[in-house]
């Protein structure tokens, strides 16, 4: 059932500030927040500078924003068609329960299938036993054969280095 309180909207330039809390927010949730080196002027860059790196879904209850979800598109070369990347999603904890999570999902899903994805994608923390309940509950499968690997800066530099 929908609820009429949520609204769930395209950021813009001026949510800047706003998204680079929710960022903060996330990152302590995630105890990650020692490696944060974001700023206003990388979101600003990167979600609305001429690249188009990256979007971002604002969530509001009762015109409030609570959430924030940010995506961006990748590539199936098996199935030859785009995917849909959920980098984050967050909700104010004090907002929890009311179907935001629920309603930013539907809204990515609905663009995923606007923009013809062949997927829609994100990983969630191992111990993070609410987020997988939830997200098995909507019909998401967890991916167990895949593991992640990545280069952060450092590894960047000395692979390209090669």
């Amino acid at each position: 059932m929908e609820n009429k309180n949520i609204k769930i909207r395209f950021a813009n330039e001026s949510d800047t500030g706003l998204i680079l809390q929710f960022i903060k927010d996330l990152a302590e949730y995630e105890k990650l927040s020692d490696n944060l080196t974001v700023n206003d002027e990388l979101i600003r860059k990167n979600l609305f500078g001429s690249s188009g790196i990256a979007e971002c879904l604002i969530a509001e209850f009762d015109d409030k924003p609570c959430g924030f979800a940010v995506f961006f598109h990748n590539f199936s070369t098996f199935k030859g068609k785009p995917g849909l990347y959920l980098e984050d999603l967050f909700v104010q904890p004090d907002m929890r329960g009311k179907g935001i999570g629920k309603a930013l999902l539907v809204e990515l899903a609905t663009i995923a299938k606007a923009r013809d994805c062949a997927r829609f994608e994100w990983s969630v923390l191992d111990w993070n036993q609410p987020a997988i309940d939830f997200y098995k509950s909507i019909g998401a499968v967890p991916m167990s054969e895949w593991t992640i690997f990545r280069l952060e800066a450092k590894g960047i530099e000395r692979l390209s280095s090669k």
